[in-house]
């Protein structure tokens, strides 16, 4: 029998020499370099063109503001929930009051019937502290005199007011606590992308920023601002708006050229985009609703060939953007955070819609 062994023989070492030596290291050192990437400390973020960066800013500015508007239509719900719920509190605390001087001259007459030796069962219901027992036991009060027994169906009726009012005011801070909720929802959506922009702005250098930001959009459309309050003020009185109103909004919107944009911001020194048409409207002595999406429905819907200063022109698929038409195809509006209030073209953003207020 012939016994095997080349199998169990150590097999020869080999020197590293040539292009066996220069193999393995290539191996070595990409190992060691996909060790530190998997370590986070050689990862590298790929390099963006200006260009690249254009759009990608102007994606989360986009972004942002459609969450700047939807946290807008959450605050004003908030705000519209909590004055309901305090307005229910001041009402409940007013009945409260009122019960408690029911039911002091309740307390008044029991003892005075004590004093004489007895008490009705009716008026022990009445005085009770569980409203549950009382209301079971009112129909006792037919018992006590007639007068005795009106004032006693009255603190019944208060009571029943008095838990209604409480059970409309637990809806209303549930519906509140979810506005709150959304607000903050909508706040971090607008924060990180904002961050994540700034971010990528900071990897450009100061003319690539300039270049970024010079319209306020990163589109690269050309935009401008008055270069002072009073140049605005002269061209806003030559303005032909339709009629007053109209006039004031645009008057305003001039006057306010150059102040910062801040998302959620409505005046008088700060603005978001529709922040700045509700100001503007509100000078002219008329109410506009908080919100871009609500806006485009405040008055009657006019094509782009029929626009005239003061109409109120809407941007985006999703209506995320307003601007106010002063004429000759501009528009003043509050760009986003890297742009103060400004003139620019209406073309400068996909055109959604316009609507007349005034």
């Amino acid at each position: 029998m012939t016994v095997q062994v080349a199998a169990h023989r150590k097999p020869r070492q080999r020197s590293l020499g040539g292009n066996t030596a220069r193999t393995a290291a290539t191996l070595a050192l990409a190992g060691a370099a996909g060790a530190t990437a998997f370590e986070g400390t050689g990862h590298a973020e790929p390099e963006l063109t200006p260009a690249q960066v254009k759009t990608e800013v102007d994606k989360l500015y986009q972004e942002a503001e459609a969450a700047t508007e939807k946290y807008n239509g959450a605050k004003e719900k908030a705000d519209t929930a909590e004055r309901r719920l305090n307005s229910l509190r001041d009402e409940t605390a007013r009945k409260q009051d009122r019960l408690n001087t029911a039911r002091n001259a309740l307390g008044s007459f029991a003892a005075a019937q004590y004093r004489q030796g007895a008490i009705d069962p009716a008026w022990q219901l009445a005085l009770s502290s569980d409203p549950d027992r009382y209301l079971d036991g009112a129909a006792l009060a037919e018992r006590a005199g007639e007068r005795q027994a009106g004032a006693v169906a009255r603190v019944r009726e208060q009571l029943r007011e008095i838990e209604q009012l409480r059970g409309a005011a637990r809806i209303e801070l549930n519906s509140l606590r979810a506005r709150q909720a959304e607000v903050k929802r909508q706040k971090q959506t607008i924060t990180a992308k904002l961050t994540q922009a700034r971010r990528l702005l900071a990897r450009l250098s100061a003319p690539e920023r300039a270049q970024v930001n010079g319209d306020g959009t990163a589109s690269g459309h050309a935009s401008r601002s008055a270069p002072d309050a009073r140049a605005g003020l002269e061209r806003a009185g030559s303005v032909a708006a339709p009629d007053a109103r109209a006039a004031a909004a645009v008057a305003y919107s001039y006057q306010k050229l150059g102040s910062p944009y801040v998302w959620g911001a409505t005046g008088p020194n700060a603005f978001d985009c529709s922040g700045l048409a509700q100001a503007a409207y509100r000078s002219a002595g008329i109410s506009l609703p908080r919100t871009t999406y609500a806006q485009i429905n405040a008055g009657r819907r006019v094509s782009r060939s029929e626009l005239q200063p003061g109409d109120l022109v809407f941007f985006y698929a999703g209506i995320s953007h307003v601007g106010i038409y002063v004429g000759d195809g501009q528009m003043i509006h509050a760009p986003n955070p890297s742009a103060p209030v400004r003139l620019a073209p209406v073309d400068l953003m996909p055109f959604a819609g316009a609507t007349r207020v005034a």
